[in-house]
């Protein structure tokens, strides 16, 4: 058989074996099982943490009994759910008392929003490019970037891949908002501010273009911010 020939019918077998392993599989992709627990690392805060899984930052507290979250060190174990034992666990553990539940944070209402920027939303609320958790204002490089609404500094810096330098604003136990693609930060964690204050400086997102990714997450889950902004 020639060699030429040969080879094509090798890779014939080796595409039949693929599509064979993925019909097994029913077809789709195995993704990788979200994480139970986070190992801190050095400039990560809970609500980093929280905001790179899409975690409510005070039940992340309440998993962790963290109180309000500010004291974690680096090689910290964060439980990223509740607490669950096994089923041998629980049987050895059924002559105990239940533990008691941690009490639920109610529900904030949200406070009043401002637009973070001028500019045209170019990529809406889930499309991309971006991470689709937020929305993209075009602008131009070094035009002012304003906290939407009243809050307090949570996040300040450029740990959490795909947002640049990014600012989390906690407006109260239910609503955050972020400020990513930042050129430059003009306030630091723990600060207080006042809507509409100036809090960074625009700079570049994906395809190299000044614009402001902007999100408000509501019990640590992306929501549209355009439902809660004025029209324009």
């Amino acid at each position: 058989m020639p060699a030429a020939r040969r080879q094509r019918r090798g890779l014939h077998v080796v595409v039949a074996c693929v599509a064979l392993t993925l019909s097994a599989c029913g077809g789709n992709p195995r993704y990788a099982p979200e994480p139970d627990t986070h190992i801190v690392r050095r400039g990560e805060t809970l609500f980093s943490i929280a905001w790179r899984y899409g975690k409510d930052p005070a039940a992340v507290a309440r998993w962790n009994r963290l109180g309000d979250g500010s004291l974690i060190h680096p090689g910290q174990v964060i439980r990223l759910s509740p607490s669950s034992g096994s089923a041998s666990s629980s049987t050895r553990a059924s002559s105990r008392p239940p533990p008691q539940s941690l009490p639920k944070v109610p529900t904030q209402p949200p406070p009043p929003w401002t637009w973070p920027t001028k500019g045209k939303i170019d990529v809406g609320f889930g499309g991309k490019p971006g991470t689709g958790t937020g929305v993209l204002i075009n602008g131009k490089a070094g035009q002012a970037i304003n906290a939407a609404a009243s809050g307090r500094v949570v996040y300040a810096g450029s740990g959490l891949i795909g947002y640049g330098q990014l600012i989390i604003l906690k407006h109260n136990d239910t609503y955050l908002s972020a400020y990513g693609y930042n050129a430059s930060l003009l306030v630091k964690e723990g600060e207080t501010i006042k809507k509409g204050q100036r809090i960074a400086t625009m700079g570049e997102g994906p395809e190299r273009k000044a614009r402001l990714h902007f999100e408000i997450r509501r019990n640590g889950k992306p929501v549209n911010p355009r439902q809660y902004l004025s029209a324009r």
